[in-house]
Formats: C-alpha cells, structure tokens, sequence
C-alpha cells in the first residue's frame, strides 16, 4: 500500500491480481485461449515455485501467426519474452509508468520476494491519471510540441502507449468492425450514434444530394486536371475545395451561425469524394462519374472511381478503412485546420490548409511507399537481406514506427485482420516481411521497438479492392475529412485565436544597425 505520509499511489495499489498465468511446456492455443477468457492481453509464464519466469503477450501471438507456425503445436517457452522485467508492489505508480514508457510495454509483471503478486498494466496506470505530470513539462517545451495539450477536445483521443484510440467514447476499432461510416459521421458531427435505422436513413438522405458537384465547379474541373506536367491528387484537390469553397458562398466562420456551419460542413464532406475522382478520371481521359443514388459512402466512392458497383467484399473492407482513418488526435492536418478554423477564416480554408499538410510524406503519403518497399523486396526469400541492409543503413522503414503509439497501431491491427479476408499474394508477403522486419530490428536496434502502422496494411487493402496507389492518400482525405470538419465546428463553437510563442535562439539583441555600405 502507499506510504501513509504521502498520497502517492503505488503499484500495489493499482496492481491485478490474481495473475492469469501459462507454465512454458503449454501450447500457445491453451495460453490465447486463456487470454480470450480472462480479457487480458498477457499471461506470466510462472515456474512450480510461482516464480516469473517469462511473459506470453498478444505481440508474441501476432509473431506467431506472422510466422505461419501452428498454435496448437508451439510451446509457451518458444515464443515468451523470458526473464521479463519487473517492479516491486512498493513502487510508486509514477515511476511504474515511467518504466512502461521507456521500454514501451503494456504489461509488468509485480514481483516480490521472488514471487509473482500482480501485473500492472499500461491501462491501469491511465485510470489514476499518472500521465506526464505537468511540472514535467512547465520549463521546456518539446519539439514539435509532441505531448504539449494545446486545446481540449471532445471529438476523440489517442492513447499511444496503450495501443488505442476512440471517436467520442466509443472505440474507433469497435465502431469501424460493426458499424457503416455514416454512423461514424452522425457521432462525429452530432456527438451521438443513430438511435434507430429510421434516424440513420434520415441522415443518409440528407448527405445524398450534396455528394453532386455544382455545375459552376464541375465545368472548370477538366483544366484543373489537366494542369501541369504531373498530376498530383492531392495538389489538385486543395484546388477545387478552394473553387468548391467560394462557389457556394462560404463565409468566415466568425459572421456566421452554426446551423449554417453545420450545413456547409456536410456538403464538403459529402463532396470531396465526387470531386477526387472526377478529378483522378478526367486526368485518365475518362468522363467522371456521377454518384449512384443507391450506393452508401464507400461503395460509391469505389463506384466513382472505378465505374463498376463493387462487390460487398471490397466495399466492406474500404469501409473499415475510411472508418479507421476518420481521426486521430491532434495529428498535423487536424491541427491545421483547427489553427485556420482560429483566425475565424471560412471552412474552405480551413479543409485546403488541412490538405495541404496532409499531402507531406511524413503524414498522409506512406501507404504507398509501404507497398513499393514490399515490390523492392519482391520475394519471401530477399526479405531478410533487404531489411538488414536496409536497417543497417538507416534508412525509414516505410510502414513501421508511428509519432505517438509505442505498441502495435491498432488500426494495423484492424486493417491486418481485413486484408487477411481478402487474401493474396501481396498479404502473404506483407506478413513475413513484418515478422522479419521485427526480429531484424530486436537483433540490430535491441530496445528499439517499431511496429507495423496504418500504412503497412492499409496499402494492401486498397490495393486488393482496386485502387490505383497515387489514389491512396486522397481515399485517406475522404474519411479525414469528416474529422476535419468536425473539429472546425468544435473549434467554432468556442473559439480562442491558437497563437503559440516561440523560443527565439539567434544572437542577442538589440545589436546596432550597421551603416549602409558606401
């Protein structure tokens, strides 16, 4: 228990017990199946005297299937991480998350005297709030404002270190595997899921008529995609949203009310599908396509695309991915739109800015690097030599590594669960090239852990329903869009200008101007 002088909790405090546990001669299939019944994400693997001797963990489970070995064969004491570190129950809880932190863990086995106690969890800690006290933070800020809080938010959140994220209160995961994207758009603009179907439909009739582009914008689509040498979605998108924008009379967010905010909210969202691709088929040579009237967001949106109605397979697994991508925190393009949203500027501009900053590599442009680094590998057989030199090198692994999650992405998680679905050539690859690229990592970077991101799978999805890859990111825009103006409207609503200051680093000052050369 704490100290009673203090009131600072410890790891006994907080601590689960008692431990769901594997001894190393059981199988992996009795150890998940233990897992799934207990709702935990990890067994301590304990010898005949109680000692911790290992831990079995959800990771572990992916590297297994990854590597297409039979869970009901494997033992235990294969694929556990012995000798696991541990922390004492006298430990306080602060310093328990620090040590989560820094090893990017979710779960800690508590020793004492040698004897298994309690496990303490990533999740656990987040309950007492033991995140980044603020004094940790009150003398520097760090760069690229990574962890600063710079406004509060009821849209959603991203919890990195324990591997999950939530629109509002509901896990985006959950909601992207039962629920259809106009759901999801309902919660983000209402702040509720639709109550019954009747409300749902009411609300998809009330998107349908705004996904038609207005005929003042449609007439100058064919020059925007026809300019320039090399045509770039993306580019050519933030275009036509500005064209969109003024054509239908989009006022600063300032001088208008939020009914009416609300409205142009929806009809950009509506939208922006329909114009990114007309805008990708008129650069083909080819006539756009108007919306089917009976096809839902992401079925069109292939419709659009490709002229056929997709199968429900396709449509389904986009789907899932336009939901898995409808926000994310504070990410570079929502706080975009959110800073412009401040100024009191119109919508417009606010969705172009966010674009804009979308179209950098390091935010919106990895899925199809991902898939160029799996044609370079090509072959199971080169995967381990490529990402060796590759590691050696330091060069980026594409599709590995994220800012903010220090465990697996859990839109990875979903996207891998989906293009499993849909099988292929390309999945069976992405999953070796993934267990190789994490064991080639532990050996040559050890205390480095990358995990597969968005990216990885979210490339083979698209890929495998169609969609050509410079389409990529612009599919990501369709869905973040919605997040994107959601937060436009919670900006509005209570608006403060964002106007942060600077640490200014050059040479002091005041010096004296030099005179004018003669």
């Amino acid at each position: 228990m704490s100290d009673a002088g203090t009131n600072e909790r410890t790891v006994g405090d907080i601590m689960s017990r008692p431990v769901v546990t594997a001894r190393p001669a059981e199988t992996v299939a009795v150890a998940a199946q233990r897992m799934h019944d207990h709702h935990v994400g990890s067994v301590v693997v304990t010898d005949a005297e109680n000692r911790a001797i290992g831990i079995l963990t959800e990771r572990d489970m992916i590297r297994l299937g990854a590597a297409g070995t039979d869970a009901s064969v494997a033992k235990v004491s294969e694929w556990m991480t012995a000798e696991p570190d541990t922390v004492a129950s006298t430990m306080p809880a602060r310093d328990a998350f620090a040590s989560l932190s820094e090893h990017g863990y979710r779960h800690i086995p508590v020793v004492d005297d040698n004897q298994l106690a309690g496990i303490v969890s990533i999740r656990d800690l987040m309950r007492i709030a033991m995140i980044q006290p603020a004094e940790a933070q009150a003398h520097e800020v760090p760069r690229g404002l990574e962890g600063v809080v710079v406004a509060e938010t009821a849209i959603g959140d991203v919890r990195g270190l324990e591997g999950f994220y939530h629109y509002r209160q509901y896990s985006a995961v959950d909601l992207a595997r039962t629920r259809p994207i106009e759901d999801v758009w309902h919660l983000m603009f209402q702040g509720r899921l639709p109550e019954t179907v009747e409300e749902r439909e009411a609300f998809i009739r009330e998107i349908a008529p705004l996904r038609v582009v207005p005929a003042s914008v449609a007439g100058v689509l064919p020059d925007i995609a026809r300019a320039g040498d090399d045509f770039v979605p993306l580019n050519a998108l933030r275009t036509a949203v500005s064209l969109y924008g003024s054509a239908m009379g989009f006022r600063p967010t300032l001088d208008i009310d939020a009914p009416t905010l609300r409205s142009q909210a929806l009809a950009t969202c509506a939208v922006v599908p329909t114009l990114v691709t007309a805008l990708w088929r008129l650069r083909q040579g080819r006539e756009p396509i108007a919306p089917h009237p009976d096809l839902r967001y992401a079925a069109n949106y292939l419709y659009m695309m490709l002229g056929e109605v997709p199968s429900p397979e396709h449509a389904a697994a986009v789907e899932k991915y336009l939901i898995s991508t409808v926000d994310h925190g504070f990410n570079a393009s929502t706080f975009t739109a959110r800073v412009i949203t401040s100024t009191g500027a119109d919508l417009g501009a606010a969705i172009v800015g966010a674009i804009g900053a979308l179209s950098g590599p390091l935010h919106g442009g990895a899925p199809s690097r991902a898939l160029q680094m799996l044609d370079e590998i090509g072959t199971a057989d080169r995967a381990e030599g490529w990402l060796r030199d590759a590691v050696e090198r330091g060069d980026r692994l594409m599709g590995f590594g994220h800012r903010v999650y220090k465990t697996d992405d859990p839109r990875s998680v979903l996207l891998r669960e989906v293009a499993d679905q849909l099988g292929g050539d390309k999945m069976d690859l992405a999953r070796h090239i993934e267990s190789t690229a994490i064991r080639v990592l532990d050996e040559l970077k050890p205390g480095r852990r990358l995990y597969t991101n968005v990216e990885f799978y979210a490339g083979i999805v698209m890929d495998r329903c169609g969609i050509p890859r410079e389409m990529f990111t612009p599919t990501f825009a369709c869905s973040r869009v919605i997040g994107w103006c959601a937060h436009v409207l919670e900006q509005a609503a209570d608006n403060r200008l964002i106007r942060p200051s600077a640490h200014y680093v050059g040479p002091p000052p005041p010096q004296p101007v030099p005179p004018l050369p003669a």
